[in-house]
């Protein structure tokens, strides 16, 4: 959520940043509101302090023994005036909350306007391989290994989901195991988060209300897109003490969303579906330390990809191609042969002190002082479903067999995986 005093102050600084994404907010508008809200709660405020000093007459007066009729029926008049003051307040709270939680973040000054065609290419690492064969898809590669049941995942589940079995399981959990061994060694706190979330982790995350339709509904809960769902709400309504910060995060759950795989070239196999493996890392930082944090959680990404001799880039993604609750992305993308492109496997992102407003959580300075919101940040470390296939199509061979990198062999993969 924004600083409500940001858009008082600064219209036309939000104004244009919110443009960036496309975003054409009637900031006016929502003055006139906000002016109004603050008018109806002032007004409440006031009709509550005459209530009160109205009851300690009449407290007084019985206690003296004297008649207090006239205040009597002076403070039902104020109770008739009050309630309708508190539902006019009411409405005009909700009016003003529904416009703040239908706003998007603003993105930093540095990040681009428009939509993914304005993504800024950051780095190229390693040169994409060349072949001296005619090399395979990895749908192909999949099944000719037997690493990936596609028919049969969709037999069991419908369009969209499929089963790693044999050596494609093992792989799957031996890039899973890896992904947490290095986090885990550098700091970061293992979390395993429920997968059935309330309304108010979704809410806290920026998810809701916008994409309150694209989740999968269970009664009153839904099942989490991604455990930063979960992460951003895990301090809900706490004020942290700032000697505990940066705190560091890294968790593991599978990603359930109303995405679907198709039959476009580009959403075969395993990179799109409606759940999918991933390992997030999100951390809890103070207001100046995010910049810096970004960056360490970018260079995680990147250390992983490069460590299984994958070629990759670094994109820095436009204000329209943002996530709604982020100020500033990196995208980490994989080549992938047999589209000719580059496929995104981790979002390196900065939220600032959205989703701090949004689930109220503060730090206390050390040295005392105005509690202040906490940044928050998330980064996929990695995700998997489109990991497997950039593997599966750079370390192919001649002979149809594909190299397994060597980090990976410690967690029980062979160092080749070939057909059974």
């Amino acid at each position: 959520m924004l600083d409500v005093t940001l858009i008082r102050n600064h219209p036309d600084q939000a104004r244009a940043a919110l443009a960036k994404r496309a975003v054409d907010a009637d900031i006016p508008a929502f003055l006139a509101l906000d002016a109004a809200f603050r008018e109806a709660r002032t007004a409440v405020e006031r009709l509550r302090g005459e209530r009160r000093r109205i009851s300690a007459d009449i407290a007084v007066r019985r206690r003296a023994g004297e008649n207090a009729d006239e205040l009597q029926a002076a403070a039902g008049a104020l109770a008739d005036q009050l309630a309708q003051a508190e539902a006019g307040l009411d409405r005009l709270a909700r009016r003003h909350q529904d416009f703040l939680d239908a706003l998007p973040n603003l993105p930093d000054d540095d990040v681009v306007a428009g939509g993914k065609e304005n993504n800024q290419v950051v780095r190229a690492v390693g040169t994409p391989p060349a072949f001296g064969f005619a090399p395979k898809d990895h749908v192909r590669l999949a099944q000719d290994l037997g690493l990936v049941d596609y028919r049969r995942g969709a037999a069991l589940a419908g369009s969209g989901y499929w089963i790693y079995r044999g050596e494609g399981a093992a792989l799957e959990w031996a890039l899973l195991n890896h992904f947490l061994d290095t986090h885990r060694r550098a700091g970061y706190e293992f979390v395993l988060p429920p997968h059935l979330l309330t309304h108010e982790a979704g809410y806290t995350a920026g998810q809701f209300p916008k994409f309150a339709d694209e989740v999968f509904r269970v009664g009153e809960h839904f099942l989490l897109p991604t455990a930063e769902t979960a992460l951003a709400g895990l301090h809900r309504g706490e004020t942290l003490d700032e000697r505990e910060l940066p705190l560091k995060y890294v968790a593991y759950t599978p990603c359930y969303r109303k995405e679907s795989g198709g039959h476009r070239t580009a959403d075969r196999g395993t990179l799109r579906g409606h759940q999918f493996n991933k390992v997030e890392l999100f951390q809890y930082t103070r207001p100046g330390d995010s910049d810096a944090a970004q960056l360490e959680l970018l260079a995680r990404a990147e250390e992983l990809v490069a460590g299984l001799g994958l070629h990759y880039r670094v994109t820095k993604l436009a204000a329209g191609d943002t996530s709604p609750a982020q100020a500033k992305t990196y995208d980490v993308e994989v080549w992938l042969p047999s589209l000719g492109a580059y496929a995104e496997v981790s979002s390196v992102s900065n939220a600032r002190d959205y989703q701090a407003r949004r689930g109220a959580v503060r730090c206390r300075p050390a040295g005392g002082g105005k509690a202040a919101y906490v940044h928050t940040l998330n980064a996929s470390g990695l995700a998997t479903s489109r990991l497997l296939p950039a593997l599966l199509e750079q370390h192919q061979r001649a002979d149809g067999t594909v190299a397994v990198p060597e980090v990976l062999r410690r967690w029980g993969v062979p160092e080749v995986l070939r057909a059974h």
